[in-house]
């Protein structure tokens, strides 16, 4: 279970600013919603409300916002709504998966497109990047939970297949369909984690200079701007001294 270097993958999120907060918790909101509308209202008898809770607790959303999420699943909220993939390349090459959950596929569809447009990119059929990517099951433990060989032994007993500490944390990962299982089991050996969601991890890199990077966070931004679009990733790869001037331009 060697350490995977959590693939070097940005997730952009505008969280500093009081706008972007708000839009981040009305897309959790959202999924709280088509979870609970989905299964039961009930966190511990549904498995995907539960990690949608779980998310959202890990921004630090109020509980009172939580409640209000799931309720309006019992109002009849959530039922037209779906989950898309849009899958295509951004400026030189770079993969870009973009999740949504819409009540009006043309719309969405429309504005992801026009947003690759702009940015120099080319949004492609379904299937055309995502064998690029794995999708696994992402779970986060706090460095508290204890030293690296104990949470190793405790992933690997829970059926985890990797694990990586860093100075945020400890990273495991596992198959996807086994996310709900492994991290019940690591909880009960290490406590409550900050995170457990499905990811989808580059298995193939694209390489950035400064220049690339600034156009493909360009895209990242106009999608994660859409309300419609849940979440982003890309396989872009930044070597330090790239990502070390982006940041000093103030866009990290």
């Amino acid at each position: 279970m060697a350490g995977h270097s959590k693939w070097a993958n940005i997730q952009h999120r505008k969280g500093k600013q009081d706008a972007a907060r708000s839009k981040l918790f009305s897309k959790l909101s959202k999924e709280i919603t088509v979870a609970a509308k989905m299964g039961d209202p009930d966190p511990d008898n549904n498995a995907r409300l539960r990690l949608a809770v779980k998310e959202a607790r890990s921004n630090s959303m109020p509980r009172d916002v939580i409640d209000r999420a799931i309720k309006k699943s019992l109002g009849g909220e959530g039922d037209n709504y779906e989950t898309i993939r849009y899958e295509g390349y951004g400026p030189n090459g770079v993969a870009i998966i973009a999740e949504a959950l819409t009540d009006n596929r043309n719309r969405t569809a429309s504005n992801v497109r026009s947003y690759f447009t702009k940015a120099g990119g080319n949004l492609g059929e379904t299937g055309s990047v995502s064998f690029m990517f794995e999708r696994v099951g992402e779970i986060r433990f706090a460095l508290a939970a204890g030293d690296a060989d104990s949470v190793m032994m405790a992933a690997i007993e829970a059926g985890a297949d990797d694990v990586e500490t860093d100075e945020e944390g400890h990273w495991v990962t596992c198959a996807d369909t086994a996310l709900a299982e492994v991290t019940q089991a690591l909880e009960s050996a290490l406590g409550e984690s900050e995170t457990a969601k499905l990811v989808w991890r580059p298995a193939t890199m694209a390489p950035v200079d400064l220049d690339t990077l600034e156009k493909v966070m360009r895209l990242v931004d106009l999608l994660e701007d859409d309300d419609d679009v849940q979440t982003v990733v890309t396989n872009l790869e930044a070597p330090d001294e790239v990502m070390a001037a982006w940041n000093a331009a103030g866009q990290g």
